[in-house]
């Protein structure tokens, strides 16, 4: 199975554990069988490997998810990078030119798509194998998968078929409509639209060079930010008449609030909380190293952050975007593909942060026009490379590094340290890789 993930959003609605490069499905909240916790993207790619060890997984996305992707899947998961955002259509035909001009998949094989951040059972990706298998018959140029509904919801579109099959050719598209308006639509034998399909590389590839002027998947990369804003329905999905849907009868959730979240965490604490007796419906989602006490609550949601605080009545926890929006500030925590860091504490003219590395991982050869950095091991063991001079580290070694000056830091084992950083410009932007000799 060859099966694209679309990766996309700041995932704003679940501040304040997500922020403008860590999104949603990043955030660690899903109990496993070892005790240790999982996310989105790590949950959705191991029920992908255990229905099909041999899927082909590529994430489309944008540049400042990779790091995290890669902290969290690994290296060998695809990448599909969009250099910015165009809305779905470009990013599904960057995928697709990735896939065959990058990956080397036959344009005559299937792909599926679908979201990255479902919470779903392992009979999901079943029917996902099977969509792409329906595909692959030919009888359609693209084939959807219909969610059953459970209630006449006014938050997606829907899809009504010819007939009650299982396969069905589609009559026709609804937008998302009044919940009376669901009502007649379910009625009427309606499904959700929850945006999974599948194609043959070639019709998607075809359409694409319809639309867009381009050689190849170098080519549409390096004239991407040209591109026309453009949805797949609207690009694909509204101009082809041969179109099939797949019935999908199972547990499947939108999890894009906290009051969806809280309704699949399968404890009501994550990290350090207590709850007393009287709390009832409450769930905590602590990241800090300090204890949150909740007393006497009811249907609330508390979630506290290096990013914030949120204290709210689950319902409301809807309506937070437009508050979110007010709030400027800069990032707080991140993950990186060689670990990652937490800011604790911001001034004037110095910013401090805990650094953790991977072990066998290391950041970019980079200097810095003006700030100066000092950095303080306290934990684990690796070595510093400055201005091209090598040097053994441990717990308690202190390194300082001037401004302009080229450094590194290679973990051997897991590697924590405290890096101050001091200067009266001190920005993400002030930094300049180099290759490491």
């Amino acid at each position: 199975m060859n099966i694209v993930l679309l990766s996309g959003g700041s995932g704003k609605r679940l501040w304040p554990l997500s922020n403008d490069i860590r999104s949603k499905q990043f955030i660690k909240i899903f109990k496993t069988e070892d005790g240790s916790y999982e996310s989105m993207v790590q949950r959705v790619y191991r029920q992908i490997k255990k229905v099909d060890a041999d899927a082909t997984v590529t994430i489309a996305t944008s540049k400042t998810q990779v790091s995290a992707i890669h902290n969290q899947l690994g290296e060998e998961v695809g990448i599909s990078v969009e250099p910015c955002r165009r809305d779905t259509f470009p990013a599904i035909a960057l995928a697709t030119a990735y896939l065959t001009d990058v990956k080397g998949v036959d344009p005559e094989e299937s792909v599926v798509v679908c979201p990255v951040d479902p919470y779903v059972e392992d009979d999901y990706f079943e029917a996902l194998k099977a969509l792409g298998e329906q595909a692959d018959k030919g009888e359609a140029n693209l084939v959807l998968m219909g969610i059953e509904p459970t209630y006449p919801s006014e938050k997606y579109g829907y899809i009504i078929p010819e007939n009650a099959d299982q396969t069905a050719f589609v009559s026709t598209f609804k937008e998302k409509p009044t919940q009376e308006v669901a009502v007649e639509y379910i009625r009427q034998g309606a499904l959700w639209n929850g945006g999974m399909f599948a194609y043959k590389l070639r019709y998607l590839l075809d359409k694409a060079h319809e639309l867009i002027d381009f050689t190849d998947y170098q080519d549409l990369f390096s004239k991407y930010d040209t591109l026309t804003k453009i949805s797949f329905d609207y690009a694909v999905v509204e101009k082809e008449d041969k179109i099939q849907v797949m019935r999908f009868v199972g547990q499947w959730k939108d999890l894009g609030t906290w009051n969806t979240l809280t309704e699949a965490m399968e404890e009501n604490s994550v990290g350090n909380a207590i709850q007393n007796e009287t709390c009832e419906n409450v769930h905590i989602v602590n990241e800090l190293g300090v204890p949150v006490l909740a007393m006497g609550l009811h249907d609330v949601v508390i979630s506290a952050s290096p990013e914030g605080i949120l204290v709210s009545d689950k319902e409301q926890s809807s309506y937070i975007k437009p508050f979110v929006d007010q709030i400027d500030q800069q990032i707080m925590f991140a993950e990186k593909s060689w670990g990652s860091f937490r800011v604790l504490d911001v001034e004037e003219e110095s910013l401090t942060i805990k650094v953790t590395l991977n072990g066998g991982h290391s950041m970019n050869y980079h200097s810095h026009k003006n700030r100066d950095e000092v950095w303080v091991v306290i934990s684990g063991t690796g070595k510093t490379i400055v201005d091209g001079m090598e040097q053994k580290v441990k717990a308690g070694d202190v390194v300082t590094m001037e401004a302009g000056c080229r450094h590194t830091i290679l973990a051997e084992t897991e590697l924590k340290l405290i890096e101050v950083q001091l200067g009266k410009e001190i920005s993400v932007h002030d930094k300049q890789k180099f290759p490491l000799e």
